[in-house]
């Protein structure tokens, strides 16, 4: 069963990382309830990694809404004391709104954000998967989604580096940041089990977790 001090577990990172696929190892190890981010019922996505700068912003807000509207589920699953693994943290929204779109458009999306004022419990714990570019982009490729095809590496570092500033700052839950370079949680079970024991030792605030290979 979870930990009872991690009733909130949010698993985040770039594209490629393996966050959701981490998001379900948890959730299924701690019987816990599991909130997807669904990439594949934003209508917009494909069009967006075709043609970015006409597409951002349906696919900017088509996500706000998705997110949160999961969030008013989280809070009734909260009433109910059930444990959530996610794999997105609300909070971070603003990070894609600020790559991708124009100076108009991100502040068209701040004002309907501060309208829909998505307020979300914050994790008991975040656990940030980094890795580096070359690795993100071969395991995009090899998942093969059709729609993901035209991501670029370019696009790809930029995200990586949004990431990266976002959580050097991020103090709202305790942290662990992992370097998943070598490490597969979803096909070694002796890495997940590290990570586990690594989430155990936690006493809050930020830490660290990494693997050389």
């Amino acid at each position: 069963m979870m930990p009872d001090k991690y009733r909130y577990i949010v698993v985040e990172g770039p594209i490629g990382v393996g966050k959701t696929s981490l998001a379900r190892r948890l959730s299924e190890r701690f019987q816990a309830g599991l909130m997807l981010e669904d990439a594949d019922a934003n209508p917009f996505l494909p069009r967006f990694y075709q043609d970015a700068a006409r597409y951002a912003l349906q696919t900017q807000l088509f996500f706000l809404f998705q997110r949160a509207s999961q969030v008013r589920d989280l809070k009734q699953l909260e009433l109910f004391g059930q444990p959530t693994v996610a794999d997105f943290l609300l909070d971070k929204d603003t990070l894609f709104a600020r790559l991708n779109l124009n100076d108009e458009e991100y502040r068209l999306y701040q004002q309907i954000y501060a309208h829909l004022q998505p307020q979300t419990p914050p994790p008991d714990l975040v656990i940030y998967l980094q890795a580096p570019v070359e690795s993100l982009i071969e395991r995009v490729r090899r998942r093969g989604v059709a729609y993901e095809a035209p991501i670029t590496e370019d696009y790809l570092a930029r995200l990586a580096e949004s990431y990266s500033r976002y959580f050097y700052q991020y103090d709202a839950s305790p942290l662990l940041i992992v370097n998943s370079e070598h490490l597969n949680f979803a096909d070694q079970p002796q890495d997940f089990e590290l990570l586990l024991e690594r989430i155990g030792q936690m006493r809050g605030g930020r830490e660290f977790f990494n693997r050389a290979g």
